[in-house]
């Protein structure tokens, strides 16, 4: 009906079939006037209107400017209207003109009027529309249009040749006009589609487009991925550095992607909250109130070690041992559970739900294409056994075979590039969530370490980056599965169960393998979080362990946690080639069971080529998604680890909360006011300050003062918010500034370490240098205020690191300043000018709040108000008159202690004996002493301990060449060098190094096993062939039994040999290597472990931590997954080609020019993406830099409310980051579609050369070629895939063995072996000792020569950068001589090993470094001593009461850098160490420049005591703790300037006079000789 209607329309038949039945079909004339016009039309019609809305809408578009393009776009459409209305110009006047016949009746039929008139407005539609495009803001073209031009042109090309072919076989043209105008408009057509494919870009767009090429690419560009090619072709010519990279898209941006997680994760999470109160509440008030009892008896004992009150502990009682071990599981599952989860996949679906659906909906026209192959190879098969079918057939197929490859390749990369990205999104949104996380997070200190957080960051992030990938799996696997037995239903009948009920099988299979590898993963992560706690630790202590020669020690300790990490990756690998072995078994099975009972079934199914390989082909589709399922399992782990960290509580700081609630107004005169508050470390702790009441009024100065662990940095953290508020409440008025106890610096230049994010006004900047004494260190560094500071201040002395932060405070022009002890760390007469300049009544901070910590007596006449603190309580408040007057123990002292206040006044003295008084106020105001101390006096925040403080002199400072003349050095001196990054292709060595740690044996093995393997495969589709072909064989005889007996038989035992092989194979490879893990990382450890100091003075230990995180990580697991993929890619490729070139011969024509097609395409991709993964690496470690850095510094950044500030910071390290790995994804994506292009070549080729060989050839191989054609695109993709990321990953063996090979230290141990008894005189002799820290550098020490005789004391004093730390750096060797030697009873420790050498000296040194493990381990690591002696060691060095009432004693549990002890107990840790080393020469490093006078009167004591027998080299910053020294040697610039007793110097009046002078020491302060001394002492 409709038919006849059209036909009417046309004039003409609309469908006969004999059109097509001849050699050369055609279609008929009126499909190409109908639907051939509509088709395209039909789509601008629905299309358009998006377009005509932006006519309508206001822009701010500079639409004055009209582009030569636009002009040329809207004349050719201008034109083609023209045509239009010529065309119907010229039905009118056939019908109605003055020439018409007027005797014929027949008229033009309606297409003749209809069409004319639908180009018309079609063509005033496209005008518009092109207009409209314009008026959109940054776009510079249009999908629609450039779609519709190529859908008109392709529709045209049917009357294009029918018309031509008519006028052929006429030998003239009947219709002039209308031939003349069809050809005419056709051409402007097809002009028109090639503009549509050139971008328009707006003036405003231009610059946008040089630094991001994609904004101006076209449509087709973007399809293709086109416009990557500069970057390409660049990577080619050169490497391709950081600079090279292009700016993100705003939308790829972290600032963008982080707002919109956030706001999401918001909702969802407080959604989670709510959930989760709910599951308690319905837990019911009993069970939790039992629970918090349990958690009060049972939690403490490992809570200890997390900061809980020690005289909480004694309430638990002993005998709980047994009931505990079984609520541990209970508990460990509740635990497990413990916190709002759920929430973080629905917030990853909420933020990124556009490019989800985008990407499904590719997905879905991906899996659907997948199908039309097959059946078209269906098509291609019954085509070959047809001899008598017409030829076009056959190259109709082929090219449709074509078509679907290409129309499948563009969608399927869509689809990864969206996935990708997605994915590069969503890990993105999780590392600038956990940065967040980590800036608002409570007690985050005691529940994640800094090694689990970076692991939270690279790790988990990148798991699920790599799960996103793959998202949609989740519901396309089922969907590929259903179609394929559908088809399979089609082509085989039921026996099609037989196979689906193997499969489903399968499936309980993978999932009991999928939840033990969950199980394996969740052990492994454990181990390497634990196992980069200790490197952490390790290489921020690296100092101390190169002083005491511990290395050893912990060698073993990470060797050991690393033997448990391979056990359980060992296991994991086994588990993997159980799976892979099913895998691979899966399709040769169920083929075997489905074509066995196909053929069982009846005698009259016989197997035929057609059946055969399109079954085939369907099951290779069902290998994918069987494959991939258990990827989604690894996710899970990661998910918990992540919901767990983020939904932790917030951390509220007072000091940027200001809540108006609790303001009361008679307070409002308060600056700072604490009501009745207690305050925790942990929510159920035992509170560690107890009814703390505090009101201090604005522009006061208030000391605190109190005995070691009473709780003073206590007080500063619980101003800052940093403790839960257990009752009362705390005001704060006005912004903080906060100086912690251990100074945090920032790896960045010194002024911008004072700035620290304030506007920069030159005057107030040099006033604040000023004040805080840096002009003259200033002087020194080698880039005044420009120098750069190394990680963690490693170039600046403990003292100069002090100034710079009390400069930050001072230049932040706060209200209220928080000061914890920043006196203690510089010398008497720097302290003094620094409370006179900066702190006191006439500094420069006189009208703010100060809120001083101090041990310091002598400035306690100056301060306004004077807080006691004892035992977590306030004693007593007072100004220093009225406590005077209240004659309690203060006044009574400051009665004994006025007569030397004249004195005082004008210096801090340095006499011995006025620090006995001070002691003796100290003993009376506090009772006995240190032994009281709290567990958990946590001190300040800083997660990595800062470890080496040199002297300025140290390292760095000196180690800049001085630039040339005429070199002008820009931004002070690098410190940091930029990381090394190796270019161009990977050495191959790089390769024989990773084989050579799998073992040659191994790799050959293997390799020959894959081999056979893939020989068995393609032996099993010739045997099939051979099978299909007895179809016509037995045409019209029954099948014998036996034949099909054989046939199965063959088939499946191949299909099994296939599994097994590929079993064995993985296995090989997994032993291989973990043994390769193995050698590498311990090889790196052993080196790291070796490599002289100076290296870790120049390298960020975020580069080294990267190499033991990121890059072992590769090797663990990505490196030996792509080598395997690579070998059965490889042999895989091989195998198909050799097929198809046996199936048709003249294949081997084409593949030479493919070939070398793709080679060009694979170099000139690897060159780019090696270099895009490398610059991936490197931009990857400040991310992790900065993110160590701002847990140290956390208390300090929130003090000063700059978390925005650090969370920009990150955003753009982050953002840097991804601009290396956008590309790379581009990268990865511009490869696939050239090389599936490739691959659709050889598709189309085998196809093409079957049609022209078909008399020749038997269906079963066209069968086989075609299928195995089929399969190629996708393996040729993977082998580059995998040979460039094999290039890529192997960047980490190269990056480890980088730092495997830095060259070592002298050795440890060498030939010429000291006595053990050596020395037993202490005799140090230095003869013309020079030193420089590098060669090619300035020297440090000039020519020093001196003799110590034994048992002497020395003192070494210097202003800062004279070398006072570089001297004991020398007797360490830690920098070796550059001339002459140091003798120590009369050997030359040049010649002895390093670990003989610095196991015979000992040294306490500046900062007290601990590590995380027991106190035992933390004293003697290597268990070499019985525990009496470490006990009496405690009782010397006054910790025995302390220890012994700890709950575990000596196997205490000490926290990461020793937070859970305060700084003076550190330093009386370092003290029981040395007393344990028992060696004639100690160093004293500055080693009481952190302690109050209390700590150090016992330090003294005890040295002099202890250590009466041996030889002391002290260096001081206190000049009193040395005048009882026998000599002092005073240095100057690397020079001994004098060196005699200090009597002798004072009267010499040189240099040492001035520093005495400074310090307002005389001559009647130096002590009578020790021993006298000691008696006074007891005497007191």
């Amino acid at each position: 009906m409709c038919a006849a209607a059209l036909e009417d329309y046309c004039g003409s038949i609309f469908w006969n079939a004999s059109y097509l039945e001849r050699e050369d079909p055609d279609l008929p004339v009126c499909v190409e006037q109908t639907v051939l016009v509509w088709i395209p039309l039909g789509f601008l019609w629905l299309c358009a209107p998006r377009h005509l809305m932006t006519l309508f809408q206001k822009t701010k578009v500079n639409r004055k400017h009209l582009s030569k393009l636009y002009v040329c776009k809207q004349l050719v459409v201008s034109l083609l209207f023209l045509t239009a209305i010529a065309g119907l110009g010229v039905t009118l006047g056939e019908d109605f003109g003055p020439n018409r016949d007027s005797s014929s009746t027949v008229k033009n039929a309606g297409v003749f009027y209809a069409n004319p008139v639908l180009y018309a407005v079609t063509w005033i539609l496209v005008l518009l529309c092109q207009a409209g495009v314009r008026r959109r803001k940054e776009t510079v073209d249009s999908a629609t249009l450039f779609c519709f031009w190529f859908l008109l042109v392709l529709c045209d090309i049917f009357p294009f040749q029918t018309l031509l072919r008519e006028a052929l076989r006429e030998g003239k043209v009947s219709d002039v006009p209308r031939f003349c105008l069809f050809y005419i408009s056709f051409g402007l057509e097809f002009i028109a589609f090639i503009l549509s494919a050139v971008a328009d870009i707006p003036p405003e767009l231009k610059e946008r487009v040089k630094k991001n090429p994609e904004a101006g690419a076209p449509f087709w560009s973007r399809i293709t991925f086109h416009w990557l090619n500069s970057m390409t072709v660049k990577g080619y010519k050169k490497p391709l550095v950081q600079e090279d990279m292009w700016e993100l898209n705003r939308e790829d941006s972290t600032p963008y992607i982080h707002q919109h997680f956030q706001h999401f994760m918001k909702s969802e999470l407080s959604k989670a909250r709510i959930r989760f109160q709910h599951k308690l509440k319905k837990k019911g008030v009993e069970g939790r109130d039992k629970a918090q009892d349990e958690a009060i008896q049972n939690g403490l004992s490992n809570g200890l070690g997390k900061g809980v009150s020690h005289d909480v502990l004694i309430m638990e009682e002993k005998g709980k041992k047994e009931d505990e071990k079984k609520k541990k599981k209970k508990d460990k599952k509740e635990e497990e559970e413990n916190y709002p989860n759920s929430w973080l996949i629905s917030t990853i679906y909420k933020t990124f739900k556009g490019l989800l659906i985008e990407s499904a909906f590719f997905k879905l026209i991906q899996d659907l294409l997948t199908f039309v192959s097959p059946q078209l190879l269906k098509l291609m098969i019954s085509f070959t056994e047809d001899k008598s079918d017409y030829a076009w057939r056959g190259y109709l197929y082929a090219v449709l075979l074509l078509v679907t490859a290409l129309l499948q390749t563009v969608v399927l990369q869509q689809y990864f590039q969206r996935c990708f990205v997605l994915g590069m999104k969503v890990r993105t949104a999780l590392m600038a969530a956990v940065y967040k996380k980590v800036k608002t997070r409570g007690t985050m200190r005691f529940s994640a370490t800094v090694g689990e957080t970076v692991n939270l960051m690279s790790a988990d992030a990148q798991r699920f980056n790599d799960v996103t990938n793959f998202i949609h799996l989740l519901w396309s696997c089922p969907l590929q599965i259903i179609i394929s037995i559908v088809f399979l239903w089609l082509e085989l009948g039921p026996s099609v169960l037989a196979g689906l009920g193997v499969m489903i099988l399968m499936v309980p299979v993978n999932g009991f393998l999928a939840t033990k590898a969950r199980n394996i993963q969740v052990m492994n992560m454990k181990y390497k979080d634990q196992r980069l706690k200790i490197m952490n630790e390790i290489l921020n202590g690296i100092k101390i362990l190169k002083l005491y020669a511990w290395e050893p020690s912990f060698q073993t300790q990470v060797e050991d946690i690393r033997g448990e990490e391979l056990k359980v990756m060992r296991k994991f690998a086994y588990l993997s080639s159980v799976s892979t072995f099913i895998f691979s078994c899966a399709p040769a099975l169920v083929s075997l069971v489905t074509f066995g009972v196909y053929v069982g079934v009846s005698p009259d199914n016989v197997l035929t080529a057609e059946k055969a390989f399109t079954s085939i082909s369907l099951f290779n589709i069902l290998r994918f998604p069987l494959a991939m399922l258990p990827m989604l399992i690894a996710t899970a782990v990661s998910r918990k680890r992540i919901e767990k960290f983020l939904s932790a509580p917030i951390c509220l700081l007072y000091a940027s909360v200001f809540s108006s609630l609790t303001i009361c107004f008679h307070l409002l005169g308060s600056a700072v006011t604490i009501s009745d508050g207690s305050f925790a470390w942990e929510k159920e702790a035992e509170p560690l300050l107890k009814n703390v009441s505090l009101d201090i009024k604005p522009g006061r100065l208030v000391a605190v003062v109190g005995a070691v662990g009473s709780g003073k940095s206590s007080l500063m953290s619980a101003l800052l918010g940093e403790m839960h508020n257990t009752k009362g409440f705390v005001n704060i008025l006005g912004s903080l500034a906060f100086v912690p106890q251990q100074a945090w610096i920032q790896n960045a230049t010194l002024k911008d370490n004072i700035l620290f994010g304030s506007p920069d006004e030159e005057t107030r900047f040099q006033k604040v240098i000023d004040s805080c004494a840096l002009t003259p260190d200033l002087e020194l560094l080698p880039g005044g205020v420009q120098t750069e500071i190394g990680e963690k201040g490693i170039n600046l002395s403990g003292g100069q690191k002090q100034r710079v932060s009390l400069a930050r405070a001072a230049y932040s022009e706060a209200d209220i300043y928080l000061l914890d002890d920043p006196l203690s760390a510089v010398d008497s007469h720097v302290g003094k000018h620094l409370f006179e300049k900066v702190i006191g009544p006439n500094g420069i901070l006189k009208d703010k709040t100060r809120i001083l910590v101090t041990h310091g007596v002598s400035f306690l006449p100056y301060v306004d108000e004077i807080v006691v603190l004892v035992d977590g309580q306030i004693s007593e408040i007072g100004s220093y008159d009225s406590l005077r007057a209240s004659r309690g123990a203060f006044s009574e002292f400051l009665d004994t202690y006025a007569k030397e206040q004249s004195n005082q006044n004008q210096s801090e003295s340095g006499n011995y004996t006025t620090f006995l008084t001070e002691y003796k106020f100290l003993k009376l105001l506090y009772g006995s002493g240190i032994t009281k101390t709290d567990a958990a006096c946590h001190r300040n925040i800083q997660l990595q301990d800062t470890t080496e403080k040199h002297c300025a002199s140290s390292s760095i400072s000196f180690s800049i060449k001085k630039p040339r003349d005429g070199e002008e050095i820009k931004k002070g001196q690098k410190l940091i060098e930029k990381e090394a990054m190796e270019t161009g292709q990977v050495k191959f060595s790089v390769y024989l190094q990773y084989l050579r740690a799998l073992g040659w044996g191994y790799t050959s093995v293997a390799f020959l096993v894959y081999f056979i393997q893939n020989a068995a495969f393609v032996g099993q589709n010739l045997w099939l062939s051979d099978w299909t072909n007895d179809a016509d064989d037995y045409k019209n005889i029954t099948y014998p039994n036996w034949k099909r007996d054989q046939r199965v038989g063959v088939f499946g035992a191949l299909g099994v040999a296939q599994g097994v092989f590929v079993f064995l194979g993985t296995l090989i490879l997994a032993n291989a290597s973990i043994s390769a893990s193995r050698v590498l990382h311990s090889r790196l450890l052993r080196n790291m472990l070796r490599v002289p100091m100076v290296f870790f003075d120049t390298t960020p230990i975020g580069r080294v931590v990267n190499r033991f995180a990121k890059d072992i990580f590769t090797i663990d697991e990505t490196i030996p997954q792509t080598f395997r993929s690579w070998i059965m890619c490889l042999l895989g490729v091989l195998g198909t080609l050799v097929g198809i070139c046996l199936a048709t011969p003249i294949f081997a024509i084409v593949l030479i020019p493919l070939g070398l097609i793709y080679y060009f395409v694979q170099r000139f991709y690897i060159a780019t993406s090696r270099q895009l993964r490398r610059l991936d690496s490197v931009s990857r470690s400040p991310i992790y830099s900065h993110f160590g850095e701002t847990v140290s510094g956390l208390s300090v950044i929130r003090a000063y409310g700059h978390q925005e500030r650090f969370l920009k910071h990150n955003e753009i390290t982050i953002d840097e980051n991804l601009k290396s790995v956008y590309p790379w994804i581009v990268s990865n994506r511009w490869l696939a579609i050239r090389l599936e292009t490739i691959g659709n070549m050889v598709v189309f080729f085998s196809a093409l050369f079957a049609v022209i060989s078909r008399d020749t050839l038997e269906s079963g191989l066209v069968g086989m070629s075609i299928s195995y054609a089929l399969n190629i695109t996708q393996t040729l993709n993977w082998l580059v895939r995998m040979n460039s990321e094999l290039e890529n990953n192997i960047v980490a063996v190269e990056r480890v063995s980088e730092y495997s090979e830095i060259e070592n230290e002298a050795k440890w141990i060498t030939d010429s072996r000291p006595p053990d008894t050596w020395p037993e005189e202490g005799r140090l002799q230095f003869e013309d000792y020079k030193v420089r820290y590098r060669p090619g550098l300035d020297l440090v020490l000039h020519g020093i020569t001196c003799d110590i005789n034994s048992t002497e004391k020395i003192g070494i004093v210097g202003r800062t950068g004279a070398g006072k730390s570089s001297l004991t750096n020398c007797l360490f060797r830690i920098i070796e001589a550059a001339e002459g030697r140091i003798l120590i009873d009369g050997i030359d420790i040049a010649e002895i090993g390093l670990h003989d050498l610095r196991n015979h000296l000992t040294i306490i040194p500046q900062d007290p470094v601990l590590f995380s493990g027991t106190l035992r381990m933390n004293l003697d690591p290597f268990e070499r001593v019985s525990d009496e002696e470490i006990w009496k060691v405690l009782e010397l060095s006054h910790l025995k009461d302390y220890v012994a009432g700890l709950q575990e004693g000596l196997q205490h549990e000490v926290a990461e850098g020793g937070e859970n002890l305060s700084v003076g107990q550190r330093q009386l840790l370092c003290l029981a160490r040395a007393l344990l080393r028992k060696s004639r020469i100690l160093i004293l490093d500055e080693a009481t420049a952190a302690v109050d006078l209390e700590t150090d009167d016992l330090i003294q004591k005890t040295i002099r005591k202890e250590f009466s027998h041996c030889t002391v080299l002290t260096i001081a910053h206190r000049l009193h703790s040395i005048m009882d020294s026998s000599r002092v040697m005073v240095l100057d610039a690397g020079k001994i300037v004098e060196f005699d007793s200090p009597r002798n110097l004072l009267e010499k009046q040189g240099h040492f006079y001035a520093m005495a002078k400074d310090a307002g020491i005389t001559e009647q302060h130096i002590p009578i000789p020790a021993e006298t001394i000691v008696e006074q002492s007891s005497a007191l």
